[in-house]
């Protein structure tokens, strides 16, 4: 391919980076090593790129060294595999230096797998992203040898949503009276339309989550995996998100699709959800106390945006909190995350982190008949559970309770999240 036209896709790159305003991420990279970054589509998996690149010419790194490729340039759009190696020799005619190659939307160029094995066998230093409906982190590690990690990335933290909407969040705002306000006010924003980057300064927030759902639902999902029973797809999705916090089989998923007409078999439903999951649409937490054929079975799913799951809510403001908490503490420890529920014994919690030792309840509020559920409930499993941590998450109300020898903290959600 015409190197010149390589050399302006590169140098045009150069001067976006340059002018775009970065919100610092949450994410650490070592940068002796190649990643390829996965999540939900409009998570900001390039900005993320963007900032890497930064921090690169921050540690001295020249520019010429960053040969940052964007395959959805229309430049670009007869460029083929065997094309691959002219960014090689460009980057050889730029620089007698170690690049740093960043490939934004690699996948639209078929066979590009074998040319990542190939930089990451030669050691160079690769950083890899693109759309979901070709590359998911179950399939990434195989495709690419183990010669990349794979690196989910979510959409803003509350943390991060505040540094780009350039507000303090400290100790110290969190205890003055004016920046505290404009904490809890801009939580309530968060908690509703959720934390992807492009909804930090749109009004139409509502209508942009749409946007999104609409093509994780239609690319991500249905075209990906050839989906032809739209409407089995979109009932599947509103039901988990009726059902959310609670358990649910498939079986009795199964049952309640059928219920309104839809006809889906059980094993093309248990396939859609699989879908769903690859997507980054949801993810779910399992039963700790559970067998495994049970953990495996019934389980309790959560979204991983809250602008996505209210889409489907109607003042679901207890849904949207338990939600919140669960994206939060699914973010920090993934597979460690689990919920508590036995019949014999009655307990019923939110979330166990087994290696914090922690039990979190989340309610909105705990005034009247709440306080003595939610706390009866983290006494009865303390008792069994020596030394365990009890919190309940609310959405404003704070204080700690003392009672019958346990202490249960009470926080509000947008400390919590700030934790």
């Amino acid at each position: 391919m015409n190197h010149d036209v390589i050399k302006t896709v590169i140098f045009d790159q150069h001067e976006i980076i340059r002018s775009v305003d970065l919100v610092k991420r949450e994410y650490t990279f070592e940068y002796e090593l190649n990643y390829v970054l996965v999540g939900l589509r409009r998570a900001g998996k390039t900005m993320l790129l963007y900032s890497i690149v930064k921090d690169l010419i921050g540690k001295g790194v020249e520019w010429d060294q960053i040969i940052y490729v964007n395959f959805e340039d229309e430049r670009l759009a007869e460029f083929k595999m065997s094309d691959f190696n002219d960014i090689v020799l460009v980057k050889n005619e730029l620089t007698d230096k170690k690049g740093y190659y960043f490939f934004d939307e690699i996948q639209n160029i078929e066979g590009w797998e074998k040319f990542a094995r190939r930089m990451a066998d030669r050691k160079e230093f690769v950083y890899i992203t693109g759309s979901n409906a070709k590359m998911l982190s179950k399939e990434i590690s195989e495709t690419l040898g183990g010669r990349y990690i794979p690196e989910y990335i979510s959409t803003f933290s509350f943390s991060e949503f505040l540094d780009g909407k350039k507000i303090d969040h400290d100790e110290k705002a969190l205890l003055k009276t004016s920046s505290k306000g404009k904490i809890v006010r801009l939580f309530d924003e968060y908690y509703k339309f959720g934390g992807f980057p492009e909804t930090l300064n749109i009004r139409s927030k509502r209508e942009y989550v749409s946007n999104v759902y609409q093509k994780i639902l239609l690319s991500d999902i249905m075209s990906r995996n050839n989906i032809r029973n739209e409407y089995a797809l979109k009932l599947i999705v509103k039901k988990i998100a009726e059902a959310l916090k609670n358990e649910i089989s498939y079986t009795k998923l199964h049952n309640v699709v059928k219920s309104v007409g839809c006809s889906i078999s059980k094993d093309s439903l248990i396939d859609y959800v699989t879908y769903m999951k690859d997507a980054y649409l949801i993810f779910d937490t399992r039963n700790y106390f559970a067998y495994f054929v049970e953990k495996e079975s019934k389980p309790r799913y959560y979204f991983n945006d809250n602008g996505l799951l209210n889409l489907f809510l109607i003042d679901e403001n207890s849904s949207l909190l338990a939600n919140q908490v669960a994206i939060c503490l699914h973010n920090r420890y993934d597979q460690e995350l689990f919920y508590l529920k036995s019949v014999e014994t009655k307990v019923d919690i939110d979330f166990f982190l087994p290696e914090e030792n922690l039990a979190v309840q989340v309610a909105y509020s705990i005034a009247g008949d709440a306080r003595k559920r939610e706390v009866d409930n983290l006494l009865r499993f303390a008792k069994t559970r020596p030394g365990c941590r009890l919190q309940i998450v609310t959405y404003n109300e704070e204080e700690t309770i003392e009672t019958e020898g346990f202490t249960i903290e009470v926080i509000p959600a947008y400390k919590y999240l700030l934790d």
